[in-house]
């Protein structure tokens, strides 16, 4: 029988701005969006580690996250 004795997803996400918006408005609702994510790992108790946030030339951020995978336990991971 096999276990899982720790998991965790590498994932990048791309926040993109909307694009009916001005600019700094767009802007504002990325960092928005973005932040809420994070709020959402937190209220859902997910463990989780920012390896690289960068906003991109046109205004949008580029995320690369490792997180815990379910309810698995994360072993060395996210050290």
């Amino acid at each position: 029988m096999k276990r899982i004795k720790a998991a965790c997803l590498c994932q990048t996400l791309h926040f993109q701005q909307k694009e009916d918006v001005p600019y700094e408005e767009a802007v504002r609702l990325t960092d928005g969006e973005v932040e809420h994510y994070k709020k959402a790992l937190e209220r859902s108790r997910t463990q989780y580690r920012i390896l690289e946030q960068s906003r991109q030339a046109d205004g949008s951020i580029v995320l690369k996250i490792l997180k815990q995978y379910n309810l698995c336990p994360v072993g060395d991971y996210l050290k």
